[in-house]
Formats: C-alpha cells, structure tokens, sequence
C-alpha cells in the first residue's frame, strides 16, 4: 500500500466524519479509554497518517513506538497475509509451530550479551514484565521487587503498582501488590546538585534505601527502563545504570531491562541499554516487536529461566502466529534498511533543531532523548517550574496544523517525539517547523 508522503489539512482536525465516529465512540466506549487526538485512521504508512475526512497528518507518534518499522511494512504485510491464509491460532502449548521458536532464538541472539539464553513470548508490555517479576522471584526465593521515581511498567495490577504516576494510572485502583519499593532515578535536569552530581549521587541513595530499607537479600528483581517512557523520556545521566546493575550482580538480584518502549532500534542501537554496555539478566520488550500486532517477549539468562517449573509460564494468546510472523517481518526490516542507524539519522536532524528551540525560548527548559527517542520539558520562563499548560498549547497547535505528537512526563509538561524510523526527511523537517512555530506562538 502507497500512501503520498505529504502533509494534507482539507478540513478542521477532527474533520465531521472524525466528529460522527467520536460521538459513537463515546456512547459505545467508557470514557476512561482516552484519546490524544480523536481523528480515525483511514490508512497509515512511512510518516504520514490518513483519516476520514481524507486529512493526512505527520506522525510523531508511532502508536507510542510501535510502528518503528512503519504501518504496513511491506515484509510484516507478506508474512502475516500468508500466515493468516494457513492458520490463525493453535496455542503454542497446545500445539506449536516454527515461527514462534524463530522469534525466540532471534531474540536469544540479538538482546544484549553473549551468555546462554531463553525468551517466551506473551501479548503486551505489562505482561512481561509482570512475568519477569514471577520469573525473578521463583528463580531467587525472594519478594521484594525495586523500582524507580518516573518508572512506568503498566496497567495490571503489579505493573501498576510498579508504575511511579499517581494520576491517571493508578488512582482509585488500590490496594495494591505488596513487596514493592521505589528509589529515586537519576533525572539529571532535575537533580538537586546538578546533572554532573547526578549519576554518583542518584545510585547512592538507591543502593542506601535498598540496603537499609529493604535487605538486598530480601530483593528478587530491579526492575527499570533504560530510558524512562511515560515518565518524560528521562535519559538516566550517564554510569547510573551500570552501577545499579554492577549491584544487582553482587547481591544475587536479577537486573531487569524494561525495553517495552525503547527496543527495537529506537534509541539509536537496537536496545537501549547498549548505549553503556548493560548486559540485564532479563529484558522485557513489546510495542515495536510486532509492527502493530499484539506481540511481548521475556528474554533472560538461562539458568534464570529454566528454573521455572512446567505450566508456571504461559498464556492462550501469547506467541500468536499472526504476531509471530510479522515480528520476524520487523527484524527483517531493521536489518535490511538499517533502521538503526536511521534512527541515529533522525537524532541528528531533531536534537539540533531542538536545542536552537531552547535557546531562542525560555519555556524550553530541557532537550533530551536518543535516536528516535527524544522529548522536550516545558518550564516557566526562568524557573525549572513544570509548565503543562504550555504543553497542552503546543500539542492543541499542532494537531491543527496536521502534526501529530504526544505528551508524557511525571508533571504533564514534557512533548515527546517518537516517528516511526522510516519518515521521510522532508516530513520530519516540516513536522520540526511546525512544532517550532506552535512553541514561538506561545
């Protein structure tokens, strides 16, 4: 499918026929399912999306880094039209078939480090990482389960406990899972110090509260992103993250990766965590796994995983072969476009730009990110005071003028930008423009 790689506005956004859907989706839809921006999608592929008022708009979304390798990539599109000609489902504990074994051992091969391993497949973030902590605890004996400030894991009822945000994820959602224990994160524009005190101070305090609070021999798991999502795309400063992990390797605790949004070549490297050479025992990924399809995976150092016993793991959808397929679609088309490198490509066209931002407006208070992963924090003029209102301002221009973007952080004023890695660069620089004058109008 061919889509013309151009911004198109042709009527207010959301359009009428947008309007009509919105109004069915409201009376058939509680209203705790949000919606960012209420046009429905006729069409999507490379940079743009369609809707059905013929509108097509830059995406700086993904479906929250999704479709890195885009809507519809050719090779996910084959795999999947032939699976789905075949057979649609089996349970893979029931009776399997190649392509989930395929995904696994590509997993095996391309997460970080060298040792043995194994991955299971499952249907979405939440669940692997919820499945890394069942992991982590069988294989260790122990409960206690580590966090960090700004984390985001899920919606379940442990993942959400593990989540930092109060609002909207977890309010009025309680009790919660016991055994959980938050520590702060290195958030070097916000650390009291300053950004060069943040790495050695930030692991201080959480390995102090770990050992003092908790027990390290009563913790199973760490659990962290490598760079946080929905806390506000937070790069943790540099040297935090191996010294948590060289931690975890000297008390007998399982350092666990949540890549769910930063695989999958969005950072620049195909996970995160290889910027700075951490080998996690697990790591959970989901989101651009599948191009779209419903797709996670736990993968981890085998003699973690095999200590689980038969029937400890599973579930009736997990490893779907429709999702199998197309996740091995994926792979193919990092590889063949180098996606990896196109991401870094996507870095270096934002990050400049960005930085002029904060140069020429007091509002920008902070530019951060890597590769495709890269957000920027909204302040009062002259202060570190979040800012959302200006956010919400941004994101309201935006959308009127055909670019769509998304919000995240602890404080709701941080603009996160996350296109899918195949993006024209014309539609970037135009979606850049945009994004530049909605912050000059402010």
């Amino acid at each position: 499918m061919s889509i013309p790689q151009e911004r198109r506005v042709v009527t207010a956004i959301p359009g009428p026929k947008s309007q009509e859907l919105l109004a069915r989706k409201q009376a058939a839809v509680p209203p705790g399912i949000g919606t960012t921006l209420p046009v429905f999608v006729t069409r999507a592929g490379g940079g743009v999306v369609q809707d059905a008022d013929g509108n097509s708009l830059i995406d700086f979304g993904s479906g929250i880094a999704v479709t890195n390798v885009g809507n519809a990539a050719p090779r996910v599109v084959e795999r999947v039209q032939k699976q789905v000609a075949d057979f649609t489902h089996t349970c893979f504990m029931v009776t399997p078939y190649e392509s989930y074994v395929q995904v696994c051992e590509k997993l095996n091969e391309l997460t970080p480090g060298d040792h043995e391993k194994r991955t299971f497949l499952v249907n979405s973030g939440a669940e692997a990482v919820e499945n890394a902590v069942k992991i982590a605890r069988h294989a260790t004996g122990r409960q206690g389960v580590v966090v960090f400030d700004h984390g985001y894991h899920g919606r379940t009822l442990l993942t959400m406990t593990l989540t930092a945000k109060n609002m909207p994820y977890k309010q009025g959602f309680g009790p919660f899972a016991p055994e959980v224990y938050r520590v702060p994160l290195a958030y070097p524009f916000r650390w009291p110090t300053g950004p060069e005190n943040c790495a050695e101070e930030a692991a201080e305090q959480a390995i102090d509260l770990i050992a003092k609070q908790i027990g390290a021999q009563n913790v199973a798991a760490v659990v962290i992103e490598p760079i946080a999502g929905e806390g506000g795309f937070i790069v943790p400063a540099r040297g935090f993250l191996p010294r948590i992990a060289e931690f975890c390797r000297a008390n007998g605790i399982v350092f666990v990766a949540d890549e769910v949004q930063t695989g999958f070549a969005r950072t620049g490297t195909l996970f995160a965590c290889e910027d700075e050479g951490v080998v996690p025992d697990i790591i959970t990924t989901a989101k651009g796994i599948a191009g779209g399809l419903p797709l996670a995976a736990v993968t981890g150092r085998a003699e973690i995983m095999d200590r689980v016993h038969v029937g400890g793991l599973g579930g009736t959808y997990g490893g779907n072969p429709l999702a199998c397929e197309a996740a091995l679609g994926v792979l193919e088309t990092i590889e063949a476009e180098d996606l990896v490198a196109r991401a870094r490509r996507i870095g270096e066209i934002m990050l400049p730009r960005l930085e002029a931002l904060k140069e020429r407006f007091d509002v920008v208070g902070d530019v951060r990110g890597r590769g495709a992963m890269i957000a920027i924090e909204l302040v009062e003029p002259g202060t570190k005071e979040p800012n959302p209102t200006a956010v919400q301002e941004v994101v309201k221009r935006c959308h009127a003028e055909g670019l769509l973007v998304l919000t995240a952080g602890t404080y709701g004023n941080v603009l996160r930008f996350l296109p899918p890695l195949v993006i024209p660069e014309h539609l970037l620089e135009e979606g850049l423009g945009i994004l530049e004058k909605a912050i000059a109008e402010l």
